[in-house]
This record gives C-alpha cells, sequence and structure tokens, in this order.
C-alpha cells in the first residue's frame, strides 16, 4: 500500500459550523466542493448545533461530509459524494464506512477541542475559536 499525503487546510467559520478542505497532492479542496459541502451543511445540521465540515477532494470521489454535536457528547455525521468530474453534485451517500486516515486527522481534532472547550471548559466559544492549523497528513 502506498500513502499519498494530503493537504487539510481549515477553511473558515459560518455561524456555528467550522470548515475544512482537504487534497491530493498538496492542492486545495475545489471551490465547487466546498461551497455544495456547505450547503448541505445548512441542510441537515439543526439550528443552533454546533459542527464542522470536511470538503474532500478524494481519488475516488469528491466528498461532503457533515458532522455536528448533539446530546452533549455525540457527533452525528451525514455523507455526500459526488463524480469527481463535477464536485459540486453532492448526493447523500449510504455506506457503512466512517472515515479514512486524512478525515480523523479532523474528527480527532475536533473531538479534542470539543472536550477541552465544552465539555470540560462550558466555553462553546473557545471550542469555535480552536481550529486545526494546515497540516500535511
Amino acid at each position: 500500500m502506498t500513502h499519498d499525503p494530503r493537504t487539510i487546510s481549515f477553511l473558515g467559520l459560518d455561524g456555528r459550523l467550522k470548515h475544512y478542505g482537504i487534497a491530493l497532492h498538496d492542492r486545495a479542496a475545489r471551490p465547487a466542493l466546498v461551497d455544495a459541502t456547505a450547503r448541505a451543511a445548512r441542510a441537515v445540521v439543526h439550528d443552533g448545533a454546533f459542527g464542522f465540515t470536511i470538503a474532500h477532494d478524494a481519488a475516488a470521489a469528491a466528498l461532503g461530509l457533515v458532522y455536528w454535536w448533539a446530546n452533549e457528547n455525540e457527533i452525528h455525521h451525514r455523507v455526500f459524494a459526488a463524480p469527481l468530474d463535477d464536485p459540486g453534485a453532492l448526493e447523500p451517500a449510504d455506506g457503512t464506512g466512517l472515515a479514512c486516515v486524512w478525515e480523523l486527522e479532523v474528527i480527532d481534532f475536533e473531538r479534542r477541542a470539543w472536550l477541552e472547550h465544552v465539555l470540560l471548559g462550558e466555553d462553546p466559544e473557545a471550542y469555535m475559536n480552536a481550529v486545526l492549523e494546515e497540516v500535511l497528513v
């Protein structure tokens, strides 16, 4: 097996959502995928919920991953996918996969930030200000 490093970037805040992008070969996630992922999040994340998204320009598909916190300590998610040649055409995806090694980098960071700033620190604003710095994984 080979490992192709991918760049993980923080893309910004939108209300109570943090947005991240992952792309192959040290490039940024394409804008059409980033925008479609943000739209998908607005459609599925409950008003007032905190969460994050990952627009993953992967090898086989364009993925829009939406995560939100519920019941204080649970992470919920929805997966959307589009063909590589049309990254803005995200549709809900079925499957049993949880995440790949690159997506887990973001999920792990967000889990630790939620625990530290919300569950232990009771400071949701600090959680929103805690973002994963750009990294090549």
